[in-house]
């Protein structure tokens, strides 16, 4: 089992593959996912997505510093939403985001960020790395070396990754586990190259899983065989 896990989670995780805003049937899902990965002990970090309010397309003409700043606003709203909710199902968490300044959201500081950890809380974090173009998953990477996680979770609505788009090609090969060096090989899209790089340089496992199939979050922290799990190459 893994203890500490960064989740990296989209804004469809709050209302649903193509829909807007939230949706109560989704939330819940989610707050359930998240309760059993949290009752079996597992210390764990959200980066939040902001996709449900605002998708990149819509935002074209704008200025790329103005847009992403634009979408790194809804994961705050994402992230306090979130934190309301799980706060109804008695889950504490603190929100972490160096882009506002608002009561109950907290600088990304190493000293509380662990306390909060160590004291049982939910790190929720919100406004990806603090900088435009830089996208989620780099966010999520840097926020798993920040926690020292044992491993980072990029929670999708596909179920791993596919030497090709399934889509595309039908015969298309799943992988349950590869690694870095490997996934490199074959120009594996897992996630975009900083993020990717971050996590190889520091060790960290990537697990790719379909979020929205019931007990997948809870099957990889358990580490069972779901998904496709990419692993540090052994060091010479």
């Amino acid at each position: 089992m893994y203890h500490k896990i960064l989740l990296k989670i989209s804004g469809e995780a709050f209302s649903g593959v193509g829909e807007r805003g939230f949706t109560p049937q989704r939330l819940q899902y989610l707050t359930n996912e998240l309760k059993k990965v949290i009752d079996m002990g597992a210390s764990l970090g959200i980066v939040v997505g902001g996709g449900n309010h605002f998708r990149g397309s819509e935002l074209k003409q704008l200025s790329p510093l103005y847009a992403d700043q634009i979408g790194m606003m809804g994961t705050v709203i994402n992230a306090l939403y979130l934190k309301s909710v799980l706060e109804c199902q008695c889950i504490r968490s603190v929100v972490f985001s160096n882009i506002v300044d608002l009561p109950g959201v907290y600088p990304v500081r190493y000293d509380s960020l662990h306390q909060s950890i160590e004291n049982g809380a939910v790190a929720i974090f919100a406004g990806g790395t603090s900088n435009p173009l830089f996208t989620t998953d780099s966010a999520a990477a840097l926020r798993a070396v920040e926690m020292e996680a044992d491993l980072l979770i990029k929670a999708t609505k596909v179920d791993g990754v596919y030497s090709k788009d399934p889509k595309i090609h039908p015969e298309a090969k799943r992988f349950d586990r590869i690694s870095f060096n490997e996934a490199i090989r074959l120009n594996l899209t897992v996630m975009d190259i900083e993020a990717f790089s971050i996590c190889q340089r520091n060790g960290i496992p990537i697990h790719v899983l379909n979020f929205f199939k019931e007990d997948n979050l809870l099957k990889a922290v358990l580490e069972e065989h779901i998904g496709t799990l990419v692993y540090p190459d052994p060091q010479v």
